[in-house]
């Protein structure tokens, strides 16, 4: 594509805007454009996210055309060598400075922040080695040493060039796009055929796929969305991959659930700074400031509290976020323990040490970072 790569990235950068993210911009530009293939459209998806890695090391008095080639230049130079890129440049500028009172920037974290991202595709329960042989390019994870994997897990990477979404077998709902660390939260509910689960943040529904699919299908799943186009993605998903286990319905957040039914099990999976998508969303980390933290910690303390209500005794609640900041993690497992005596911390099942909770670092696992923590209601 040579100069025409850098033309197209360049105005896309150019169109991103206050309440117009990076990505938003790309999908924008990429739908109207009918000149790109699948090749041309992935390379172009490349190239604006690299300029955003790499944003704080070129010129901003270039052209946006000029600024784009020095960002894939420096990529390029990363990926042959990442030592080249001194760890005290990589603290000044891959990331904002708040961040660093949020959490331990290591430079193994920074590093893995500067590579591309994996593609990691949750194929049906049980199927995992028969879809790797028919779609090559897929392999098995390998965990780090805190997790151990349980027979249910059928995660894969993917490293070909193909388009997933025109696969005969995503189009008959065999596999799924479902980063690994996302995989994990589904895994860690441990759901059980027959259960009802509520999924109180479910968005476009990928963790309610798989709970779905670990429950053989059957029992109920309540999926809750404050938005009705997400609830409406979940619909369309639900049907490719024949799930008939779920029910959907609007939920804010800020009321009791909007059913009376008490559940075996509740997934918040809230929203959050999503610290740990920044290798694969690299403008978040220059539109994320401190104060949406603090903003969201509350909104995640609140989303705790309602949904514990609709536990059963003997229950599970689980947390979930994409962040690593302690405001959003920790602080918030610390303060919901605090004001609930009814729940206690329930070890969870991938944990190698059977610990209450998880944090999946970015550089140990090759996908997103995330914090899980689970509790049992006892009373």
């Amino acid at each position: 594509m040579g100069e025409t790569l850098e033309n197209h990235a360049a105005i896309v950068v150019q169109s991103v805007r206050p309440g117009v993210p990076a990505d938003a911009a790309l999908r924008e530009y990429l739908s109207r454009n009918t000149t790109l293939g699948a090749v041309g459209k992935r390379s172009v998806s490349r190239a604006v996210f690299t300029y955003y890695r790499w944003l704080n090391w070129v010129s901003r008095s270039d052209s946006f055309q000029k600024q784009v080639i020095a960002a894939i230049g420096y990529q390029q130079r990363f990926d042959r060598d990442p030592m080249s890129i001194k760890e005290e440049a990589l603290r000044a500028r891959a990331v904002p400075e708040w961040l660093k009172n949020e959490m331990d920037v290591t430079a193994p974290f920074l590093r893995q922040l500067q590579t591309e991202p994996a593609l990691w595709i949750r194929a049906k329960a049980g199927t995992a080695a028969k879809l790797a042989l028919a779609i090559n390019n897929a392999t098995e994870p390998k965990l780090p040493a805190s997790l151990k994997a349980p027979p249910q897990m059928a995660a894969l990477r993917y490293s070909g060039t193909s388009d997933l979404h025109k696969m005969p077998q995503f189009q008959s709902g065999e596999f799924e796009i479902q980063d690994l660390a996302s995989q994990i939260v589904g895994l860690a509910c441990s759901p059980r055929s027959g259960e009802t689960w509520w999924d109180a943040c479910a968005g476009e529904g990928g963790k309610a796929l798989h709970l779905s699919d670990l429950m053989a299908n059957k029992g109920l799943i309540w999926a809750t969305d404050r938005s009705a186009r997400r609830l409406s993605i979940l619909k369309k998903r639900a049907g490719r991959a024949g799930m008939f286990n779920y029910r959907g319905a609007a939920w804010t957040g800020t009321t009791p659930a909007p059913f009376k039914t008490k559940c075996n099990g509740v997934l918040v999976d809230a929203p959050c700074s999503g610290v740990g998508t920044w290798q694969r969303n690299p403008h978040a980390r220059w539109t994320t400031s401190m104060q949406d933290v603090t903003e969201l910690a509350a909104v995640q303390a609140g989303l705790l509290a309602k949904a514990a209500l609709s536990l059963k005794v003997g229950g599970r609640l689980v947390y979930s976020v994409c962040t690593l900041t302690r405001s959003e993690t920790t602080a918030v497992a610390d303060s919901f323990e605090a004001a609930h005596a009814d729940f206690e911390p329930e070890p969870i099942a991938l944990s190698a040490d059977s610990n209450s909770r998880l944090t999946l670092l970015p550089e140990e696992l090759n996908a997103n970072g995330m914090f899980l923590a689970v509790w049992k209601r006892t009373r």
